[in-house]
C-alpha cells in the first residue's frame, strides 16, 4: 500500500495564541504525523452577526457569554503574521504546513502564499463560488463530506472538473460533521462508495472519539486520514472535546504504519519470515509402526506428523498401495 497521509488537523485548538499553535506543531512532530492543518478566516466574512453556535459548540464552551457565532471565532482567528511565523516554524520542523480557508479573501491569501494544496470543508461543498474559485487553480484539493448524500458530492465534484481541475488531483474524504460522531453514524463503509462512485482518491476525515475508527479506515484502503488534535481536551474551545491529546496522535500515527505494512501487495505468497517455519509446522507421512521391507504401505501402518521434511501428506493416495522397499521403524520418515 501506498504512504498514507496523516493530518494532524490544529483547526482552531491553538485558541487564538501563536505559542500554543507551535506546541502543537511540535507534537505532531513528535506523533510523525504528515501535515498539520489549521484554519484561515476573516470571522466578518465567514458568518453573519445573527448566526448562532452549533449545539457541540456550545456543549464545549462552559462558560460561554452568548452563542454568537461571531463573537467565538473572532478570539480563534491567526493574523496574517501568525500564518507566516507558523509556516516558517513548520519549515523548521519539517512538516508541512496546511490550512482550511473558510471565505473568498483567506482563499486569495493562502493562495498568495503558495501553499499548493487546498482543503475543502464539509460546510462549503455546497458553496459555488468558493467552489469554483478553487479549482481555477488546478492544485490538489482534499474534499470533505460531511453532511452529504451522493448527489451533493457529485455536483461538487462537476463544479471543481467544469472549472478546469484534473479529476486525479481530487481526494475525497467520506466525514461526519457531528462533534463527537456516535459509532453508529460513522457508516465507515461509504468511503467504499465513494471510490466506487467517482474514481478517485478516498480518505476519512474522523471526528469519533479514540482512534479505532481512522485505523480500521486504513485498513479498508483509506489513502488520507485527518483528525483533529489539542494539546489538552479540558482546554476551553470548541473543538477541543473532540480531538486526540498528544499521546493518542501518536498512537493513531504509529497504528496506521504497522497497518500500512500489514496490508502488503495483496498477493497471497509465503512471507520470508514464515518460510522456515514450513517445515516444523507441516507434517510428513511416517511409519504408524515398525514396517518390513515387502509389506504394502495401508491406512493402518502410515500415519501423518511433524516435522514437513519428508513426503508430504497431500501424497498420501500416491503412497498408499506400495511397497516398502526396506524397513522402517515406528516415526521414521517414509521413503519411496
Amino acid at each position: 500500500m501506498s504512504h498514507v497521509l496523516i493530518i494532524a488537523e490544529a483547526g482552531v485548538n491553538h485558541n487564538g495564541s501563536v505559542e500554543t499553535a507551535k506546541r502543537m506543531i511540535d507534537k505532531a512532530v513528535e506523533a510523525g504525523a504528515d501535515v498539520i492543518k489549521f484554519q484561515t478566516f476573516k470571522s466578518e466574512k465567514l458568518v453573519s452577526k445573527s448566526a448562532k453556535q452549533a449545539e457541540y459548540q456550545k456543549r464545549n464552551i462552559a462558560n460561554a457569554e452568548n452563542d454568537s457565532q461571531l463573537d467565538m471565532l473572532k478570539k480563534l482567528e491567526l493574523t496574517e503574521s501568525d500564518h507566516n511565523e507558523l509556516m516558517d516554524y513548520c519549515a523548521k520542523k519539517q512538516i508541512r504546513f496546511f490550512s482550511t480557508a473558510f471565505d473568498m479573501e483567506s482563499i486569495d491569501y493562502l493562495h498568495s502564499l503558495h501553499v499548493g494544496l487546498w482543503k475543502i470543508p464539509s460546510g462549503e461543498i455546497t458553496n459555488y463560488p468558493y467552489l469554483k474559485k478553487i479549482a481555477q487553480f488546478g492544485e490538489p484539493v482534499i474534499l470533505s463530506t460531511g453532511m452529504c448524500e451522493m448527489e451533493d458530492v457529485e455536483a461538487a465534484l462537476k463544479v471543481l472538473t467544469d472549472n478546469g481541475l484534473n479529476k486525479d488531483k481530487i481526494s475525497i474524504l467520506h466525514c461526519n460533521t457531528e462533534y463527537p460522531t456516535p459509532f453508529k453514524d460513522v457508516n465507515l463503509l461509504a468511503m467504499n462508495e465513494l471510490k466506487d462512485r467517482f474514481g478517485v482518491r478516498v480518505g476519512y476525515s474522523d471526528h469519533t472519539k479514540g482512534i479505532e475508527v481512522p485505523i480500521a479506515a486504513v485498513a479498508l484502503g483509506a489513502e488520507i486520514i485527518e483528525k483533529h488534535f489539542t494539546l489538552d481536551r479540558n482546554m476551553e474551545g470548541p473543538d477541543h472535546k473532540a480531538s486526540l491529546e498528544p499521546d493518542e496522535l501518536k498512537a493513531m500515527v504509529s497504528a496506521i504504519r504497522n497497518i500500512e505494512l500489514a496490508l502488503g501487495d495483496g498477493h497471497k505468497t509465503v512471507s520470508e519470515s514464515e518460510r522456515k517455519n514450513i517445515v516444523v509446522a507441516r507434517k510428513s507421512i511416517v511409519a504408524a509402526k515398525n514396517i518390513k521391507a515387502g509389506e504394502v504401505f495401508n491406512e493402518n501402518n502410515l500415519t501423518v506428523k511433524r516435522p514437513g521434511n519428508g513426503i508430504s501428506p497431500m501424497d498420501w493416495e500416491n503412497v498408499i498401495g506400495k511397497t516398502a522397499k526396506k524397513d522402517f521403524v515406528e516415526d521414521q520418515l517414509i521413503e519411496l
